[in-house]
């Protein structure tokens, strides 16, 4: 009996651990690294206490897929009207935009920091982002996306080269400077880092186009478990790294790109194995969170419309769904190819997500509460805990973001 449940709960697997990997992309990277260079370990407390919360959110969206059979996009329209889901559609649009070029920045980036002009790597970039979806099946798209996604864990090997000191780590943890203006412009870029649009349309999407039932609930529960506590370790692992070198070196610390933050890292180690392995790291990362967030997309702005959307079906039977997914990879891949400097774009892209933060997470919230059947229904003791943390979270991210520009 419990092999035979076993092997049902398969299939669950994968889709919260993709989408979670996806959350540690370029963006998230720089200003993780950033975080570590200005302010040493001072931000990884939160770093480490929103990690229940991204997996509280995330939860959700496995619940709502599961019970409904919906996605996002589309149980916002039934329930909330065509406005309001044209509204959670802009946040959509904006936050994947703003993504998609700092991904495609960082690898441009990359290939530039070894020679490659970006000629060479956002064309092989394009066609790598359109192989994995022409494989036909989503299944086989989401493992081929989580072995390149594998890439990104060689970020805990970069933090373990770096040798933090634990002493440090605990008396920054208790000496935060809650009046600094860029401290809290951080502070919200971390946030809106950890807390993407693209991520809850993503992961309920998913859930639906496998076609997972009530037996699978619990082990997708699991993976997004899992997922969650990776990508939050994943990103500490870059603050850490930072925190440890350039932090306590008294070297400049703005560091804008992925090239910088490599280059400074290997300088300070005197290691030349860290450039590569932290590029490895950020390609992976970078790419995984340029499917998902594509994908994202266009299962959203088809929920939102109505057009056939599926990885199971054949490009000339969802023409609008595959053709959202490559006019954005191939839109974005122009901008960053005739606008090369757009590094400023990778902290700011991240802040712009704490001020859509409301949007998704409010309809969100209230989604779990109208739209979820009986087994499904959070508790009340559950939701009592839940609106006022989201609350507190939206309403960090938003502060932080004003205070910053003020």
């Amino acid at each position: 009996m419990k092999l035979a449940r076993s092997f049902r709960a398969v299939p669950a697997l994968g889709s919260g651990l993709l989408v979670m990997l996806a959350d540690t992309d370029a963006g998230n990277v720089v200003t993780a690294a950033q975080a570590g260079a200005q302010w040493g370990y001072r931000l990884l407390p939160l770093l480490l206490l929103l990690t229940p919360v991204l997996y509280v959110v995330q939860e959700l969206t496995v619940r709502l897929g599961i019970a409904t059979r919906r996605g996002y996009g589309e149980l916002v329209r039934e329930h909330f009207g065509k406005g309001a889901a044209w509204l959670a559609a802009g946040s959509l649009i904006v936050a994947t935009i703003g993504s998609l070029i700092t991904e495609l920045t960082a690898i441009a980036g990359i290939g530039e920091l070894y020679g490659l002009s970006r000629v060479v790597t956002l064309p092989l970039s394009v066609a790598v982002l359109m192989a994995v979806v022409a494989t036909g099946s989503y299944r086989r798209a989401e493992r081929v996306t989580l072995w390149i996604g594998a890439c990104s864990l060689a970020f805990l090997a970069v933090a373990w080269l770096a040798h933090p000191d634990p002493a440090v780590m605990l008396r920054h943890a208790v000496d935060i400077p809650v009046r600094d203006k860029s401290f809290l412009y951080l502070a919200s870029a971390l946030i809106g880092a950890v807390f993407n649009p693209w991520m809850i349309f993503y992961q309920q999407a998913a859930v639906v186009e496998k076609g997972l039932s009530d037996e699978q609930y619990r082990a997708e529960r699991r993976d997004t478990a899992i997922g969650a506590v990776l990508t939050q370790l994943l990103t500490g692992a870059v603050l850490i790294a930072m925190a440890a070198t350039v932090s306590s070196s008294g070297m400049p610390r703005t560091l804008t790109s992925v090239g910088e933050i490599s280059l400074t890292l290997a300088d300070v180690l005197g290691n030349p194995h860290v450039a590569p392995l932290f590029s490895v790291g950020v390609i992976g990362a970078a790419m995984v969170a340029a499917v998902v967030a594509s994908l994202a997309l266009a299962w959203g702005l088809g929920e939102v419309t109505g057009y056939r959307r599926s990885l199971e079906m054949h490009p000339f039977s969802a023409r609008w769904f595959y053709g959202v997914y490559a006019a954005c990879i191939a839109g974005c891949a122009a901008v960053v190819w005739y606008v090369p400097n757009l590094v400023w774009l990778n902290i700011a892209a991240q802040a712009l997500n704490a001020l859509l933060l409301p949007i998704v997470i409010g309809f969100l919230v209230t989604l779990a509460v109208k739209a979820l059947p009986a087994p499904y229904r959070l508790r009340r003791s559950s939701l009592c805990l839940l609106v006022p943390v989201c609350m507190v979270v939206c309403v960090a991210g938003l502060v932080g973001v004003i205070a910053g520009i003020i």
